[in-house]
């Protein structure tokens, strides 16, 4: 797109008690907007008051698209990242098809906390029968979706853990917010409030989420064995 140029003279008087009046003229000059960024910059030269100075500031954005510049929808939503793929979660957690709930973790702290995701389709087994005419993922497995991201978090031998066997040793304060359908992409994460080494007992606060909204939310028991 062929720049846009704009030159006058502006002409402004500047008074305190201290200061003469002054003069200023200046060049003012606006650039074309930036590739990918819809941001036009102003330049005032003032070359008899400023030694020849230029200041340049952001003048302006226009919204994407506007300038034929619009994102390509290939661009605009980064995928998440990948700490441990499919495999490397299977090596942590005893869970098979059609019980493993986390597909991909995207944040890991082992022994203290990791964020998980599940990629909700209408091919998971559930959904034919929860419901035939208005497919919902239920509530119980959003929970054990969860208590598996705490075990991938808990299963490690050096935080009192093992790879082998953990169990639920009980679950409060529940509460469903959304439904979950789906296209949805199931974002669990799960952090250790205490760990009661002794008895191979971890206390933990599971929330789920879809699309930045607060789906599910608990507090867990797990019980490592050994």
């Amino acid at each position: 797109m062929a720049s846009t140029v704009m030159s006058h003279t502006l002409s402004s008087s500047l008074t305190t008690p201290s200061l003469p009046k002054l003069h200023l003229s200046s060049a003012v000059s606006l650039s074309p907007p930036i590739p990918n960024r819809g941001l036009r910059l102003l330049s005032i030269a003032s070359p008899s008051h400023t030694n020849g100075a230029v200041l340049v500031a952001r003048c302006s954005s226009d919204s994407p698209g506007s300038h034929g510049e619009e994102i390509p929808i290939e661009s605009r939503f980064p995928a998440f990242p990948t700490v441990l793929d499919i495999s490397q979660i299977r090596d942590i957690l005893p869970h098979r098809f059609p019980f493993l709930l986390v597909d991909r973790v995207v944040e890991y702290n082992p022994g203290k906390s990791a964020v998980g995701i599940k990629n909700v389709t209408i091919n998971d087994n559930f959904f034919p029968g929860h419901f035939p005419e208005r497919p919902i993922m239920p509530g119980v497995l959003m929970i054990e979706a969860l208590a598996q991201v705490g075990g991938i978090v808990m299963l490690q031998p050096e935080v009192g853990g093992s790879r082998e066997n953990f169990f639920f040793a009980g679950i409060n304060n529940v509460r469903f917010r959304k439904p979950v359908v789906p296209g949805d992409t199931l974002v669990l994460k799960m952090t250790l409030i205490k760990l009661q080494k002794t008895f191979g007992i971890a206390k933990m606060e599971g929330k789920a989420y879809v699309g930045g909204e607060l789906v599910c939310e608990g507090e867990f028991l797990l019980a490592m064995g050994r």
